[in-house]
């Protein structure tokens, strides 16, 4: 293993993504901002993903290219198939003590496999909850035989990290790997307080100031729960509520969704402080999906001072308190998530007093301290590794 590891200086992280900066998601801005801290730190890190002519945004560190495919029927992701040519001698030449793995994907066993038998420790990051997303696509049938192939390359790994207590347990249920550890996820306060809130804003998009706003927050896929959303808001219109709705965010599902929703205002993708503007402007969150391991748009949310209505999910149940800054409801209970949102559409003293809960919960989540916990985990691994 050569000299004993002392500290996150002496780190050398090959980091491994399926989708590092060519579409943006939480994911991804997490391992960037992980990247920027470790480097600030004075760790050396390579990531290796696809690269494409046109990212989302700029990569964070120095990034180096391996062999992808669109992924038929969702061409706007690539699936990473090989390690090859210059990533496979830059990698050789790199020499790094700990690899991270981020998506299992065909490049990611080829990296665990790569890793082991160098024998350099592998940490492993979970995202997402994959086995949920054949429930979309009518094939819920599947899901024993993802769970199967997941727990074959977890199991492969020295450890993992997730990014809430309650995915972690689900990881451990699972038996996907007994070595779990948590990796949260921060949130930015100079652009999501409470303070960002903007009625001129909203009447530009036509919302009178007593009117109350239902957001919706992400990336417009399916996985979301997008169908759940507007069967919920149909029962809020046959029961006679009164809400506006603003819809955040881009992707291969919006034509569908404004089909159902064709009072909704679509202010497409944000970033930044306008994002922060138009997050702070809403007055509830409603987030139905069941696939995200931690919920990011949660975070944000509470820390603008909104209260959420979420699935009771992994991710959702680590952040939101039930009865204290919002709601969990069964997922897919349409009728219960009706419920929850009419009870704070109708009641304004019970949204602010969940919506100042909410952001006073998001006070614990510092990005520094959070992606130092991931530090600590490389360092951990490779002294086990040393003294076996």
């Amino acid at each position: 293993m050569g000299p004993c590891i002392m500290d996150i200086s002496d780190l050398r992280i090959a980091l491994f993504s399926g989708n590092y900066n060519y579409v943006r998601d939480g994911a991804n801005q997490a391992l960037n901002r992980l990247v920027e801290y470790l480097l600030r730190q004075g760790a050396q890190v390579r990531v290796y993903a696809p690269v494409v002519k046109e990212p989302a945004f700029p990569a964070t560190g120095d990034l180096v290219g391996v062999g992808a495919l669109p992924i038929p029927g969702r061409a706007e992701y690539r699936i990473p198939l090989s390690i090859a040519g210059k990533a496979r001698r830059d990698l050789k030449a790199f020499v790094p003590n700990i690899v991270h793995v981020s998506s299992p994907d065909p490049v990611g066993h080829k990296a665990v496999t790569w890793a082991r038998r160098r024998e350099v420790p592998v940490l492993a990051s979970v995202h997402t909850r994959f086995e949920t997303y054949l429930r979309y696509y009518n094939m819920a049938w599947g899901e024993p035989v993802v769970e199967a192939i997941l727990r074959r390359f977890y199991r492969r790994c020295d450890a993992l990290v997730a990014p809430s207590e309650s995915m972690a347990q689900l990881l451990r249920e699972q038996r996907m790997n007994y070595d779990v550890t948590i990796w949260s996820r921060g949130v930015d306060r100079e652009i999501f307080h409470s303070g960002r809130r903007d009625l001129a804003w909203r009447r530009s998009l036509g919302i009178a100031d007593d009117e109350v706003v239902i957001g919706f927050l992400g990336r417009l896929v399916m996985e979301k729960g997008l169908d759940v959303y507007a069967d919920t808001l149909d029962d809020l219109r046959r029961r006679g509520a009164s809400f506006k709705v603003i819809v955040i965010g881009e992707g291969p599902a919006r034509e569908w969704f404004e089909s159902r929703l064709p009072d909704g205002v679509f202010v497409g993708f944000q970033q930044g402080q306008d994002l922060g503007r138009a997050v702070a402007s809403m007055d509830i969150l409603f987030n139905p999906s069941v696939t995200e391991t931690f919920g990011n748009v949660t975070l944000e949310v509470m820390a603008c001072g909104l209260p959420v209505v979420a699935a009771a999910a992994t991710g959702s149940q680590s952040l939101v308190a039930d009865g204290v800054s919002g709601r969990l409801v069964p997922p897919g209970a349409v009728r219960q998530f009706a419920d929850a949102i009419r009870a704070y559409i109708e009641n304004p003293d019970l949204r602010a007093a969940h919506g100042r809960a909410g952001e006073e919960r998001a006070g614990d989540f510092d990005w520094d301290k959070i992606n130092q916990a991931v530090a600590d985990t490389y360092l951990r691994l490779i002294r086990q590794r040393a003294k076996r």
